[in-house]
């Protein structure tokens, strides 16, 4: 299973759509530019960052974000390599677009 990039829009339909588990992988002082309501947050720079991610139960689907889509996107393919195999969505553009998007 390969992740996949989507804009705002698809990134808002599979959030109503359900099913999925959404994470925030800015550090906490990132989440002044805005959250995305129900997200986990697992800090991308944190040493144990990839054993967080080993620990999520890798037959989920997955929403994932940070503030561009470039660290949500490097969390994406870690996932792939720990063996995760529910989808894998990476916010492309991140909060940045998901603001632009919502018109925020």
């Amino acid at each position: 299973m390969s992740y996949k990039n989507i804009g705002p829009e698809e990134f808002e339909n599979l959030l109503k759509q359900g099913g999925y588990i959404l994470i925030d992988v800015r550090p906490v002082d990132e989440h002044i530019e805005g959250v995305i309501d129900g997200h986990i947050t697992l800090n991308f720079f944190d040493p144990g960052f990839p054993d967080e991610l080993d620990n999520l139960d890798k037959s989920k689907n997955y929403l994932v974000h940070c503030r561009s889509g470039n660290r949500s996107g490097k969390a994406c393919e870690m996932m792939e390599d720990l063996g995760f195999t529910g989808d894998l969505y990476n916010l492309d553009g991140g909060i940045r677009a998901w603001n632009a998007y919502k018109g925020l």
